[in-house]
């Protein structure tokens, strides 16, 4: 575990790390099993499952650094867990706004 101690292992880096290795796995199971079909969206260029996750890794990109540039990473909240409690950031919701333009991306695109 020390070759990796470099790195600042939070629970929000785990649990994204840990949801895009899930996500690439359901998509490569998904393209085994059902064959992808490009389809044209709103973009008017063909785009497979594939183009439109990309799509929605950028745009959460964007939006989770505009988030920090604009809003910043405060805690909105504190669970009482524990001696001290444990913080949710302010990053969750720009989260949760990257997960509903995902939807829409892979809906509309």
């Amino acid at each position: 575990m020390e070759s990796i101690a470099w790195m600042a292992w939070t629970l929000p880096t785990a649990i994204f790390f840990a949801a895009l290795a899930c996500t690439l796995a359901v998509m490569t199971w998904l393209a085994a099993v059902y064959p992808e079909a490009e389809r044209i969206g709103v973009l008017r260029i063909p785009t497979t499952r594939g183009d439109r996750l990309f799509i929605s890794l950028i745009a959460a990109a964007v939006i989770h650094l505009a988030w920090i540039g604009l809003v910043g990473t405060e805690a909105i909240a504190t669970l009482p867990v524990g001696e001290e409690g444990f913080e949710i950031s302010s990053l969750w919701l720009a989260s949760g706004i990257s997960l509903v333009t995902a939807a829409l991306i892979f809906r509309t695109v």
